[in-house]
This record gives structure tokens, C-alpha cells and sequence, in this order.
């Protein structure tokens, strides 16, 4: 994976680029947030280009959907319309993983999210991102899991049907083809 200073000009303008065009598109995503203020907050943290540019590369569409007033930080979440593309078909975390016998699938969402530098969902914002849009009609995605229920052997995910979020219970090592993870960056 790039870091920051691996990043060329172009990359970093094409990433500016996407955001800007994004934000611009979904201001209900962001009421009162100004492109001009996340810029300046993006360029004096060039270690969360990274991460941004990871979530673009695999699919997620991060958009800015909030703001800390406490910490000055915004919040992006990924904002495809189905759960991204390029994290898709990976068991919840290493554990899952490595207890799966046969058909091992190439990663896990919680060693993803780690190497990407991003965090997942929780239920709380998954369900706040779905008042934003309808997120996830076709796919669902895995979102944190609380550790006394994967202690158990469980994992969550979450999604969009019949105008309903829904979030039900899998074991750690499942993975589908349309099923990957959803993350989030605060920059």
C-alpha cells in the first residue's frame, strides 16, 4: 500500500478531484459543511490521504458525512451505493479466517480496514449512513461486532431491504461474494 509521500501530484489531484465532485453532488450528506474547510483540513493531514485514496481505489465512494465539533475532525464513510467492490468475499476478521478448513477467501474486513488505515462501520453508523440514502439493496455488509459476541463465534452485518435495515448474525469465517465491509476516516 502507498503512503501519503508515495502518492504523486496527479494522484493526490485526482483524489481532490473525486471529493470535491462528490461532496458537491450529496450536500444533504453534509449541511453546512463548506469543500473548502475539508480541503484545508485534508492538506494539513497528508497521512489520511492514504487511507481516502484506499477507499476510492476499492470502490467505497468515501463522501464527508459529518463533523466532530469537538475535535474539529470530519467524518468520512464510504458511500457506494452497494458495498464496495474491491472488499468483497472476505471473512470477518483473522480468527474467522484461519479457522476456515478449505475455499479460504484472500483477506479478512478487519485486516483490510486495518492495512487500509480506516475502521469499520459500527451498527450505530451503518445506521446512520442509512439515513443519508439506501446503501446496500443488493449487498450487505460486515459491521464491528461487539467483542462479548465474537468471543462467541459471531460476527455482524447489516443491510437495506424493503426500506428496513436489517442486521443479522453470521459466523466469523462466512464470506460471500456480495458481502464486504463498509469503513469510515476522520480526518
Amino acid at each position: 500500500m502507498q503512503t501519503a509521500k508515495d502518492m504523486k501530484a496527479e494522484q493526490r489531484d485526482e483524489l481532490f478531484h473525486a471529493l470535491r465532485a462528490r461532496f458537491e453532488k450529496n450536500m444533504n450528506r453534509h449541511k453546512g459543511l463548506e469543500w473548502a474547510k475539508v480541503q484545508a483540513r485534508l492538506e494539513a493531514n497528508p497521512e489520511k490521504l492514504r487511507p481516502l485514496h484506499e477507499m476510492e481505489q476499492t470502490g467505497g465512494e468515501p463522501d464527508v458525512v459529518g463533523y466532530d465539533h469537538k475535535t474539529g475532525e470530519y467524518i468520512f464513510y464510504d458511500c457506494s451505493s452497494e458495498s464496495p467492490q474491491g472488499r468483497r468475499s472476505v471473512c470477518y476478521d483473522r480468527e474467522g479466517l484461519e479457522s476456515r478448513k478449505e475455499h479460504k477467501p484472500g483477506n479478512s474486513a478487519l485486516d483490510m480496514a486495518a492495512a487500509m488505515g480506516i475502521e469499520l462501520l459500527t451498527e450505530g453508523q451503518y445506521r446512520e449512513l442509512q439515513e443519508l440514502g439506501n446503501f446496500d439493496t443488493k449487498t450487505s455488509s460486515w459491521v464491528k461486532t461487539p467483542a462479548e459476541m465474537r468471543k462467541l463465534g459471531g460476527a455482524l452485518f447489516c443491510d437495506r431491504r424493503y426500506n428496513h435495515v436489517f442486521v443479522y448474525h453470521n459466523g466469523a469465517e462466512s464470506y460471500y461474494a456480495a458481502r464486504g465491509f463498509r469503513g469510515s476516516l476522520r480526518v
